[in-house]
């Protein structure tokens, strides 16, 4: 009799022991469906099969615990821990897509990254070095973050430096170079502008200090990611944080209408001669150039350009372009027409590219008789194919590791929120998209800037009759039911 209630007793204590495992499972099921809803990622139906399913497994799992055969009760316990790992999985890997999400989207403010240049072979280290310095400093453009710097450079070298005043970047680039000056003050996103009016002016100089100034963008008039809205996409070259101001060399507005799942892609010309709102008044500079005033005021020039309202923006980091479509597996890229270029061969028709071909192929313009408005179709096809093969339902499974990869490459203002909206809305319907592409044009020629002074630079005029058609396709997409 005691035996038989000691066995009794030592079944009881091993079913315990199963018995918490399930307990275990219930817990991290919970978790798991907390996380997963908080996301907004999933769609109610899928949500309501996955609390279905998950309480039927715990079920099945916790009653297997109860029968005296020990394969019932040891196989309910194995899949218990093999569901509570898995689903542990899947609820870090839920809460590390929403961190990305977080850290991509909702951006709120710009950054002018303002140097201090020297020449090469110049002696400083450091600013201290440079405390008995002549700065040269412009008054023409970004007047308020030059004072700005020059307070800041006083701050650390502890006294007040000499400065020369100069009317604009290329008087005062050149006045470094020819020894007037020490050390010239500026926005870095001026950089290459300046080394289109001074031959050879990067080859010549280094950054001996830079400061970062945090500006709060304005904020834009938000749209219902379920109804239809236009993002401006501006492909940058920075090697600082993606927040810094930089010229945009690439000027995508992307027209999505989720209702009828159209995506409509529009080039706008780098050189296009236009005025920047807030910015240059009625003087016209390149659409480039409002690019180093803040992706705001590349998007307040090309919405008043076309008469739309643009509620998102993303930038690219250009010089990343390779990591994205490298995470993303590559991409099938239609070509217009067929070049070879850094020892890349492209046909004409469809081409499966990686990261490094895909680059190459996104910046070449001296291979075609259109130039810039061929690199500029190119570019659109290449984001084509990046949205065609991130909307697809294979890249699900690895979407984790996907944003953790290009995380570092892009930022947009749409919240983590609204992206996640977006992403549901994706899964519920899984329908795909129907994307088009169109492109402005004009009339080349060479104009003073805005951001250039008295500096003739080569300028396209907008054609108003293609703006118009532009404009009017872009309204259809728009309100298409």
């Amino acid at each position: 009799m005691n035996d038989m209630r000691q066995r009794l007793l030592e079944m009881e204590r091993k079913n315990m022991i199963g018995k918490l495992i399930t307990l275990i499972q219930l817990l991290v099921s919970v978790i798991c469906i907390v996380t997963v809803a908080g996301s907004g990622m999933l769609p109610k139906k899928y949500l309501i099969f996955l609390i279905g399913a998950l309480a039927v497994l715990f079920g099945a799992t916790h009653i297997l615990q109860y029968p005296k055969n020990k394969v019932l009760r040891y196989t309910g316990m194995i899949i218990s821990l093999l569901m509570t790992i898995i689903l542990a999985a899947i609820s870090m890997g839920m809460m590390k897509t929403d961190d990305v999400l977080k850290k991509v989207g909702g951006a709120t403010y710009k950054t002018d990254n303002m140097v201090v240049v020297v020449k090469k072979g110049d002696s400083a280290k450091n600013i201290e070095d440079a405390e008995d310095y002549r700065f040269g400093y412009q008054t023409a453009v970004d007047q308020k973050n030059t004072d700005k710097m020059i307070k800041d450079i006083e701050k650390k070298v502890g006294k007040d430096v000499k400065t020369e005043e100069y009317e604009s970047l290329t008087d005062e680039a050149n006045a470094l170079l020819n020894g007037n000056v020490d050390a010239a003050v500026f926005n870095e996103g001026y950089m290459s502008m300046i080394d289109e009016s001074v031959e050879g002016f990067l080859d010549q100089v280094r950054i001996l200090y830079q400061y970062g100034i945090k500006t709060k963008l304005k904020e834009e008039k938000k749209a219902d990611v379920q109804e239809p809205f236009n993002v401006f996409i501006s492909g940058i070259d920075v090697a600082g944080p993606i927040t810094t101001n930089s010229r945009s060399d690439v000027n995508i507005i992307m027209t999505v209408n989720p209702n009828t799942k159209q995506i409509l892609l529009t080039t706008t010309p780098r050189d296009y001669y236009v005025t920047i709102p807030g910015v240059s008044g009625d003087a016209r500079d390149k659409l480039t150039h409002a690019g180093i005033y803040g992706v705001d005021a590349s998007m307040a020039t090309l919405g008043n350009l076309y008469g739309i309202d643009i509620s998102y923006y993303a930038r690219v980091n250009f010089t990343s372009l390779e990591t994205i479509v490298d995470a993303l597996g590559g991409v099938d890229v239609n070509s217009e027409v067929e070049f070879e270029k850094n020892g890349y061969s492209f046909h004409k028709g469809v081409n499966h590219m990686n990261g490094a071909q895909a680059l190459t192929f996104s910046r070449e313009r001296y291979s075609f008789a259109e130039g810039d408005n061929q690199r500029g179709k190119d570019q659109e096809a290449v984001l084509t194919a990046i949205i065609q093969k991130a909307t697809s339902p294979a890249i699900i499974k690895s979407a984790n590791e996907i944003l953790a990869t290009v995380s570092d490459c892009v930022e947009t203002n749409m919240t983590s929120d609204e992206m996640a909206k977006f992403i549901n809305m994706q899964l519920n319907d899984g329908a795909s998209w129907n994307i088009e592409s169109q492109a402005a044009s004009g009339k080349g020629d060479t104009q003073a800037c805005y951001s250039s002074g008295s500096q003739l630079l080569y300028v396209m005029w907008p054609d108003e009759a293609v703006v118009a058609n532009v404009s009017d396709k872009m309204q259809k997409v728009l309100t298409e039911k």
